[in-house]
């Protein structure tokens, strides 16, 4: 069975980028997530989503 749900690390290693910079992204809710209790999690269709849509802008 195929997970959809990353952890905040999983996601950092998913963008290139680092833990710190996803946790300043979800306090300016720029980028999608849930929690589950105090836990952060993002699924990889709505990461997707988000890096087409993040594309759309740099091209218009």
């Amino acid at each position: 069975m195929n997970r959809q749900t990353m952890t905040v690390q999983e996601a950092a290693d998913y963008l290139g980028v680092c833990t710190d910079t996803i946790y300043n992204m979800v306090r300016e809710k720029e980028i999608p997530h849930f929690r589950v209790r105090r836990r952060i999690f993002f699924t990889t269709a709505a990461i997707d989503d988000w890096i087409r849509q993040q594309e759309q802008q740099v091209v218009s």
